[in-house]
């Protein structure tokens, strides 16, 4: 089958972004679908437009906030809708951005996104799912969310990789023919970074270019903070370790 015409669904996204350019880039027609882009896979708002002659989705649309239940309605609505207008118009098959160590998950966004693998794999179109790390612009983020010239984040363990990376590797495996061996069990394919660290660490070289103290604390109050201190959320031995570490990717934004 060849594959030319691509929908990404959270095309404007921090991750959207990044597959849009890297599609473009090698000559592949690109549908955006987003709000802004009057594509809404919830309400399904120009969805059955935006798939016409579409050959394959990448959905890497995610919910703004982490409370557990607003999240898995959007994911369950998201899968539904993706599935159901994706096969109407014809679709191959459909693939994911997920999360390394979601399969562990029991509270929080996590969980959300847990819900969501299994909502789209009990769909009726193929789904392929790409697990990836934190993301070095997670880091960011983290800082904004506390006022003040000290930020208190979570000593956790973690590999951050770029979202250009896991880009690259998500439409690297939206590509793939994907022939595999019958009865041979396929693990879930992984993209992080090639440095392990804290987040404390990774947001104290941020925290010094802006000024602000960063003091690690245990994470208590983060949802699964246990599973994460204990590398729940690392990388697998099977993964693919690509990009530049935090402080590379951070020396090239300044």
């Amino acid at each position: 089958m060849s594959i030319d015409k691509f929908a990404v669904a959270g095309a404007t996204g921090r991750l959207g972004r990044h597959v849009v350019d890297v599609l473009t880039e090698r000559g592949h027609q690109v549908v955006q679908m987003s709000r802004a882009t009057g594509v809404d896979i919830i309400t399904g708002e120009g969805l059955a437009e935006a798939l016409t002659e579409v050959d394959v989705i990448i959905d890497v649309a995610s919910w703004h906030a982490s409370e557990q239940e607003a999240a898995t309605e959007f994911f369950r609505t998201s899968a539904r809708n993706l599935h159901e207008y994706g096969q109407k118009a014809g679709v191959a098959r459909i693939t994911v951005a997920s999360i390394i160590g979601v399969d562990k998950a029991t509270a929080g966004f996590l969980a959300a996104k847990k819900v969501h693998e299994e909502l789209l794999l009990s769909g009726p179109l193929p789904v392929r799912i790409l697990r990836a790390a934190q993301f070095h612009e997670f880091v960011g983020q983290l800082l904004d969310w506390q006022q003040g010239d000290v930020a208190y984040i979570p000593a956790l363990p973690t590999q951050l990789v770029a979202c250009r990376t896991v880009a690259e590797e998500l439409v690297g495996l939206a590509l793939d023919p994907g022939e595999s061996v019958p009865g041979t069990p396929v693990p879930v394919p992984e993209i992080a970074g090639p440095r392990k660290e804290t987040l404390a660490e990774a947001a104290a070289l941020l925290g010094a270019r802006r000024g602000i103290k960063v003091v690690g604390v245990d994470g208590s109050g983060i949802p699964d903070a246990e599973i994460a201190a204990e590398g729940g959320f690392l990388p697998s031995p099977h993964a693919k370790l690509a990009g530049p570490t935090f402080q590379e990717w951070l020396d090239t934004r300044l």
